[in-house]
This record gives structure tokens, C-alpha cells and sequence, in this order.
């Protein structure tokens, strides 16, 4: 298991400093969450229970680029558009052309990045249902 998870480690920093390229770009932030929106809505039968918790690092990014939400380190902010990209790039561990699998490694990337930042994903989330209570 060990093993495992530092690999999935080190596959979420190689995408962590390209993500660095994007906290201060509109643009590139909405293509990206366009994406990733894109590719879930493609696979959401692959993604099981990771799918409502990618939504969440979606909107989360959203926030963070509008300025609507900034009580979040670069650090995290970085760490979530690191998993984004590994999780729209078609090459990463396991290929997404490959059937059954492609998205195993995809979904490992966002458990394992929601795990890391949970604390803070828990209070963006506290957060947003505040901001639209009726919801």
C-alpha cells in the first residue's frame, strides 16, 4: 500500500508546479474546469463516489479564481488544480484508453488529494452552503 500512495504522490507534484501556471489565470482556470467537468460527465459511472467530491474541487477552484473564496492556502489551491490536470491529462499512470482501468488511477489522485486537504475542503464547503442557504 505504501507504495501506492507514493506514487500517487509523486505523480500529484509533477502536476502541482505546472498548476502553479495557472492560479493567476481566468482563462486557463475556466478551459481547465471545463475540462475536468467534461471528462467526469463522460465517466461518471467510472468515478463512483469520487464524483461528487471532484464537483467540489471544481467549485472550489471556481471560487478561488473569482476571488469569491481566498481562505485557502496557494499551497492547497495548487495541490487541487495539481489533481485537475492529472485528472483531464489522457497519459498519466494508467492510460485512460485503457478499459476498466484508466480511471482507476484518476480516481486514486482525487481520494488521495481530497484526504490531503480535507480540513480545508470541509470549511470551503461549510462556506458555499452558507452562501446560498436555501440550497
Amino acid at each position: 500500500m505504501f507504495k501506492k500512495k507514493e506514487k500517487i504522490e509523486n505523480e500529484t507534484n509533477k502536476y502541482k508546479n505546472k498548476a502553479m501556471e495557472f492560479i493567476n489565470h481566468q482563462q486557463k482556470i475556466d478551459e481547465l474546469m471545463e475540462q475536468a467537468k467534461s471528462k467526469a460527465k463522460e465517466r461518471k459511472n467510472s468515478l463512483g463516489d469520487v464524483l461528487g467530491n471532484l464537483e467540489l474541487l471544481i467549485e472550489l477552484i471556481k471560487s478561488y479564481s473569482k476571488g469569491e473564496y481566498r481562505n485557502i492556502s496557494k499551497k492547497t489551491i495548487a495541490t487541487v488544480i495539481g489533481a485537475i490536470l492529472y485528472f483531464v491529462s489522457p497519459i498519466d499512470m494508467i492510460p485512460d484508453f485503457i478499459i476498466g482501468l484508466g480511471f482507476v488511477d484518476d480516481a486514486a489522485v482525487i481520494s488521495y488529494t481530497i484526504k490531503k486537504i480535507s480540513g480545508e475542503l470541509n470549511e470551503y464547503d461549510k462556506w458555499k452552503k452558507s452562501q446560498n442557504p436555501l440550497e
